[in-house]
């Protein structure tokens, strides 16, 4: 599976590595991603998510029931 955020959909940038003689080569932006469990309540179970540091803070901030239901809107996540 590749590297992407399940709930937010971010995935790696690209940019460059910038030398002190300003000579650039490609380098790769990683998203910060964890796996994590978390039990939905409404459909009571457990699910395993891949998700960024950002998308948990997310979680701590409006619940993990409102963020999943706006990661299946916008097609993220799947039933």
């Amino acid at each position: 599976m590749s590297r992407v955020c399940e709930l937010t959909g971010k995935k790696a940038m690209v940019g460059n590595n910038v030398s002190h003689a300003l000579n650039r080569t490609k380098r790769k932006f990683n998203v910060n991603l964890t796996k994590k469990r978390f039990y939905l309540p409404e459909e009571d179970k457990w699910v395993t998510l891949k998700v960024s540091t950002s998308a948990l803070k997310n979680i701590n901030k409006l619940g993990i029931t409102a963020v999943v239901k706006e990661a299946r809107k916008n097609g993220f996540l799947k039933q």
